[in-house]
């Protein structure tokens, strides 16, 4: 008989093996050292380590092909309602009072509360954008059961307890901005471009007139001033038409995106207040408020500890139906995902570059319904120079820069223009 001494052994269960430790079994089993074990887990371990951020970066590239998708959506949206009606939604719209204009009797919850022209183009897009439920919410009267009574087209856009400005429309959402809830109402990602200036995007061309009380639909001076300063596809509380977009429509942006507040201090996204000087501080150096010093050097897209900003309703894209700068217009002075700089409180104007929780750039959708992905490296021009504004405020100034000149903010700029007769050369 041979000897059993020599070779190895090791037990399976209560019988010994003529083995070495890693064969089978006779219970058909395979054993393992915990040597062997453990580099079995470490190898997963790295496998997992690399696989996801792949994983990750896949799900992003998916969110941000839904977002482009949204934007398409509504690029197609805003044609079909041209078709319809030979214009535009008008951005800064709705049913008034033609002789009160408080905040308060704006958001009465008795039937008799209106929206002081502060609709969006977003609303009037509703049913062309598949959203025709709650079109037929917001343009009829609606009586609820804890006895609110709002009128047709409701409330301004301020006022939480009318259930329409509260709703979330996926359609007007990127799914990569986390955003969500207060201090925000019905969010939205999807801002009207104003052109390559911002006077007097407050108000448009209809004003509130406060020594006479009532309202005056484009009036004189704010058509000279909107005519001269915002020359993008939209201007506030005007009708506008494809005619009016002489630089044609595939040179000119129509819609871009904005990031919503997430309650930080973000400074694409929340409006910086130590502008010190006013409109024409900014209007003259649009990059004023980065060069007071209150960006974070080691977080460049943070303001500092030490700059005043409002929040936290002054906070980009928070009301989906509300038309002021902060919540859906941009413009195109400064780059993409550039720092927001307002001239006042939450409600007026200023520098409002489009923004976005995509790495590197923006979608934008052009006016002919073309969506591209904006860098953020785009060439911008000289971003001090003065905007393009005329007869501002009550000394009726003009700009440094000429009325009518090509934008000073490069191909950006030019972009954002329907009729300064720039010439666009390649793609971008």
């Amino acid at each position: 008989m041979e000897a059993l001494t020599s070779h190895p052994t090791f037990s399976c269960g209560s019988v010994m093996l003529l083995s070495r430790p890693s064969r089978r079994c006779d219970s058909g089993r395979f054993a393992f050292t915990l040597v062997e074990l453990l580099v079995v887990i470490a190898i997963i371990g790295v496998l997992v380590a690399l696989l996801l951020p792949a994983v990750q970066s896949a799900r992003e590239a998916a969110r941000r092909m839904s977002c482009g998708n949204n934007m398409k959506q509504i690029g197609l949206g805003l044609h079909n309602y041209h078709a319809a009606f030979n214009q535009l939604p008008i951005h800064g719209v709705g049913p008034t009072d033609e002789n009160d204009n408080t905040a308060g009797r704006g958001s009465a919850n008795d039937g008799t509360g209106f929206t002081r022209m502060e609709l969006t183009y977003l609303v009037g897009l509703l049913p062309y954008v598949e959203q025709q439920s709650i079109w037929s919410m917001i343009s009829n009267p609606l009586i609820e059961a804890d006895g609110d009574i709002w009128p047709a087209f409701g409330p301004r856009p301020w006022t939480i307890q009318y259930p329409p400005w509260a709703t979330e429309i996926p359609t007007y959402r990127c799914p990569s901005d986390p955003g969500f809830g207060l201090p925000g109402l019905g969010r939205t990602n999807y801002a009207a471009c104003t052109g390559d200036g911002f006077y007097e995007a407050e108000h448009g061309v209809t004003v509130w007139n406060t020594s006479a009380n009532r309202w005056e639909y484009n009036e004189r001076l704010a058509m000279q001033r909107a005519q001269c300063g915002l020359r993008g596809a939209f201007v506030p509380r005007k009708s506008m038409r494809f005619r009016d977009f002489t630089d044609g429509l595939s040179n000119t942006i129509a819609i871009g995106e904005i990031a919503t507040g997430l309650d930080d201090r973000d400074n694409r996204t929340i409006g910086f207040t130590n502008a010190k000087g006013g409109f024409f501080q900014i209007a003259n150096n649009p990059k004023r408020c980065f060069d007071l010093g209150f960006i974070d050097p080691e977080r460049p897209n943070f303001w500092t500890a030490d700059a005043r900003v409002y929040a936290p309703v002054s906070q980009r894209g928070l009301r989906w139906a509300d038309f002021h700068t902060l919540q859906s217009q941009f413009n195109t002075i400064l780059g993409p995902n550039s720092e927001v700089c307002l001239v006042g409180h939450s409600d007026t104007y200023g520098i409002a570059p489009p923004s976005s929780y995509h790495i590197g750039g923006v979608h934008v959708a052009m006016s002919d319904g073309a969506v591209k992905f904006i860098t953020d490296s785009i060439e911008a021009g000289n971003s001090r120079v003065p905007c393009v504004y005329c007869k501002a405020l009550s000394g009726q100034t003009d700009s440094p820069t000429a009325a009518g000149s090509e934008s000073p903010y490069g191909l950006w700029g030019s972009l954002g223009t329907r009729a300064a007769r720039e010439i666009i050369n390649g793609e971008f």
